[in-house]
């Protein structure tokens, strides 16, 4: 508190000194305000967008646990997903409202049921499958690439298992999928990716909020 100890002997000094304290409160109370403000008053920050994303992979590709590690979920006791599921998964600059479609056998013929309104597509791949699977995988991923609700939209396409030693290289997934040639003009991100190295999972994944956001004139990367 401040006082102000004021010693007046006539009328004039009393005018003189309630002038000065009630300048020195106007002062003092705008001087509060500001620093109040400006410490606490910025509001809040502006909302980040959000996308519809659609996911897709065989059974067994990690998809489930990606999208588990990337919301920071226990992956303990994880099964395939029966059916879908949807997660909203948090990202610095964007959330990605992400609909997973189980890859089982009698799940797959119901894909396209769920493509409507999707603004993007993460397909997910065992790297380190057997040639059958990886055969099935690569099938699936031409048909997604060619359907007319997914072909215009950006790819991120997800090389999972590349801490596993069987695992082919991202170079080698582009080259066997035939992706240069099929995907020729689309928007697409080819990665390797583990839960074992989540921060390049989550930099594959702000590349692809960058082609959501049409930021990356590029039509492909890898």
């Amino acid at each position: 508190m401040i006082k102000l100890n004021c010693t007046c002997k006539n009328h004039g000094s009393v005018i003189l000194c309630h002038g000065a304290f009630f300048l020195l409160s106007f002062l003092l109370d705008h001087l509060y305000t500001f620093c109040f403000r400006a410490l606490c008053c910025k509001g809040p920050p502006p909302p980040r967008p959000e996308y519809d994303v659609v996911c897709i992979g065989l059974t067994g590709a990690g998809k489930t646990s990606l999208l588990s590690r990337l919301c920071s979920e226990s992956t303990d006791g994880i099964v395939p997903t029966t059916g879908f599921s949807i997660k909203a998964v948090p990202f610095p600059n964007a959330i990605l409202n992400v609909k997973e479609l189980g890859g089982a056998d009698n799940i797959k013929k119901y894909w396209s049921r769920y493509y409507q309104g999707s603004q993007g597509v993460v397909f997910v791949l065992d790297s380190a499958s057997s040639d059958e699977d990886l055969e099935a995988a690569r099938n699936e991923l031409h048909s997604a690439l060619q359907h007319p609700q997914l072909c215009t939209l950006p790819f991120l396409i997800l090389a999972n298992h590349q801490d596993k030693p069987a695992a082919r290289t991202p170079n080698q997934i582009k080259k066997y999928f035939e992706l240069e040639p099929l995907a020729r003009g689309k928007r697409w991100i080819l990665e390797g990716s583990t839960t074992d190295n989540m921060e390049a999972v989550k930099e594959s994944f702000g590349q692809f909020i960058s082609l959501l956001e049409d930021k990356d004139t590029e039509p492909a990367r890898i």
